[in-house]
């Protein structure tokens, strides 16, 4: 008879009588205790991310983004993009780059039409995948169409639309201050610091399991903040930011941000299936990088950006909002230029919650998530670019670099 299996407490989860995760410590009893399980002290650390990425309702609760019955149509022009060379000392194909990326989908669509799908790691047409800070470009989308109908002004203060905020560090700030990136509160997005406010904001909203002390639920957490620096200053990347805007606009339209991407994104743009997005413990979407999609749903997404919040005759988002983002006032550039980031991406700007680098013949829109999440916006050449990955650790510059080159690369080839 073989050695029993230990289960060790760094590497596997000991349910409790009562919780739902008993069900699934007996079911690996049953399996066999040899593969660990994917829990929330584990589920964004490399191997478990794997899963965990096209897994979120079954780790945490979330709510569901409905689609619709008459999806935007994506005809398929299929071509050969894989050959294309890039210049980078470890990938030198995009057929390289996809290996050496922990690639879960890639999607090329060029002029509405797809030209490049593929899936890996487990992942399938029909299935969601975590977009981390992607996230924050959809809820940049619903604010501009508030913002469109006359729900939301971006130049009003905080406080307008919750007046809570007016005894926290955010006190003074505008809309526009927090869609772009720029308050002065004192908040740290070091993804591997433990103590940063990043990690004890995801303790509070429960993607970790909450220490003694932390607050329950995101908008608690966020009036905890206090300010360091003046407003309307130098960029700095917080994803707090984006959890006061989704706060914000669900005040201005009085409705759950589930709902609301629903009613006023995901349907109008013609995203065939369900998207999720996870909840606090209060039952609050996580603004900041909650939301999982399909592939071609996350292209259908990018095609409404390409055609600045249109899809076909219909106005999604007002005229403006995207235009704005991409040629915005000299400030916005000059934010981003003191800021750590413009080694990274030299010439870019952060705009109403959308990255841009410049391109060839003009800007090209990023949407970014950590552990290698994009959608990519060519608009001078048409170019709709998706990847969906789990990169081991949550950042790396040179993946991300190489990414955005090849995208371009693709760009400039099928533009001919």
């Amino acid at each position: 008879m073989s050695e029993p299996s230990v289960l060790t407490e760094h590497s596997y989860y000991h349910p409790q009588p009562g919780t739902a995760w008993e069900a699934v410590g007996a079911a690996a009893e049953l399996l066999g205790a040899q593969a660990p399980l994917v829990t929330l002290a584990n589920w964004q650390e490399d191997p478990h991310h794997s899963w965990a990425f096209q897994h979120m309702r079954e780790l945490m609760p979330s709510q569901v983004i409905e689609g619709t019955d008459e999806p935007r149509p994506l005809p398929e022009a299929l071509g050969e993009v894989g050959g294309i060379r890039l210049e980078t000392p470890w990938a030198t194909t995009v057929d390289a780059l996809i290996d050496a990326t922990e690639t879960d989908g890639f999607l090329v669509l060029h002029k509405g039409a797809i030209v490049d799908e593929r899936y890996a790691g487990g992942m399938t047409r029909r299935r969601r995948h975590l977009i981390m800070s992607c996230t924050k470009s959809v809820v940049s989308a619903v604010a501009g169409s508030l913002t469109g109908a006359g729900l939301l002004d971006p130049d009003a203060p905080v406080e307008t639309y919750v007046p809570e905020l007016a005894t926290s560090g955010y006190a003074g700030a505008t809309v526009r201050t927090v869609l772009d990136m720029r308050s002065g509160v004192k908040f740290s997005e070091a993804y591997l610091d433990p103590d940063a406010e990043v990690r004890v904001m995801e303790r509070s909203m429960g993607w970790a399991p909450r220490n003694h002390g932390d607050p329950l639920g995101m908008y608690p957490y966020i009036l905890t903040m206090t300010r360091d620096r003046a407003h309307n200053g130098t960029f700095d990347y917080r994803s707090i930011e984006t959890d006061v805007l989704g706060w914000i606009v669900e005040r201005a339209a009085g409705r759950r941000m589930s709902e609301l991407i629903g009613e006023r994104i995901w349907r109008p743009m013609g995203a065939f299936h369900d998207a999720e997005i996870t909840a606090d413990p209060l039952g609050c979407a996580v603004h900041d990088g909650g939301m999982s999609a399909t592939l071609r749903d996350l292209g259908r997404f990018g095609l409404m950006l390409l055609n600045h919040g249109r899809v076909g005759e219909r106005e999604v988002l007002p005229a403006g909002w995207v235009t704005d983002a991409a040629y915005p006032p000299a400030d916005v550039r000059a934010a981003f230029a003191a800021s750590v980031n413009e080694p990274y991406l030299p010439g870019g700007w952060y705009r109403s919650q959308f990255w841009f680098v410049p391109g060839d013949s003009g800007p090209n829109l990023l949407c970014l998530g950590i552990h290698g999440q994009m959608i990519f916006v060519e608009f001078a050449t048409g170019l709709v670019g998706v990847k969906l990955s789990s990169w081991p650790t949550p950042q790396n510059a040179d993946k991300l670099v190489a990414t955005i080159n090849a995208f371009r690369a693709i760009g400039r080839s099928l533009a001919g």
